[in-house]
């Protein structure tokens, strides 16, 4: 019986492809490196390091790119992301071949968290300028939700209801993420569990302020 067979792994290629020809052009690491190279990192306050003596750092743009990747392919641990450099062949053509440690990648999360989450509340308002947002998925979003409704501080029965089918679908995502995580990734995902809880106290307090009231809505004036 005959079957499709690879070719000989010793056999040398006389016209190797470069990483460019591999990438599909369609390929979504291809958006991903259009964006982060196209955005000012100065307007979202990244920590930018410099070196004058010793091995220079790696551009904040790559490791930005990187986490972006890891966040898109469910990849949170900073030893898979480290892993993932050396082995995938669309983080290869995203980082041109370059590898950063573990401890790297995981100082950068740290240093960056509020930086990194401006620049993902970046890439919503951008989608949504092109329409490639839908309602749906911006109501998903408390943070987007606050920012359309003018009244922010009221809150009735459905709006509470939002907020606590986010936040419980966030801390299912950070208690999975827990399991697999390794040392240094532990704490901050411990750290927004603890926020995403203390958030949800919150919105539970408003819950039932808004049914021991007569009222429709609930203000935190």
């Amino acid at each position: 019986m005959q079957y499709i067979k690879g070719t000989d792994r010793t056999q040398a290629v006389l016209f190797p492809q470069s990483l460019d020809e591999i990438i599909d052009c369609g390929n979504e690491v291809r958006i991903i490196d259009l964006f982060v190279e196209s955005i000012d990192l100065t307007q979202f306050t990244f920590h930018l390091k410099s070196a004058t003596e010793g091995r220079p750092p790696y551009h904040p743009k790559d490791l930005l790119k990187l986490y972006v990747y890891g966040y898109l392919n469910s990849i949170r641990s900073s030893r898979a992301l480290e892993r993932e450099c050396k082995r995938n062949i669309e983080l290869m053509w995203l980082l041109h071949q370059l590898v950063p440690d573990h401890n790297t990648i995981s100082n950068f999360r740290r240093d960056n968290e509020k930086s990194i989450r401006k620049v993902f509340r970046h890439t919503v308002s951008i989608a949504k300028q092109f329409d490639l947002i839908g309602g749906r998925l911006i109501a998903s979003d408390s943070t987007k939700l606050r920012a359309q409704n003018s009244k922010k501080n009221n809150f009735n029965e459905n709006k509470i209801v939002q907020h606590l089918q986010y936040i419980e679908k966030r801390l299912d995502e950070y208690n999975q993420a827990l399991e697999q995580a390794d040392e240094e990734n532990k704490k901050i995902i411990e750290e927004q569990i603890e926020k995403h809880n203390s958030r949800k106290e919150k919105y539970l307090d408003l819950s039932n302020q808004l049914n021991q009231s007569e009222q429709t809505q609930v203000s935190t004036w």
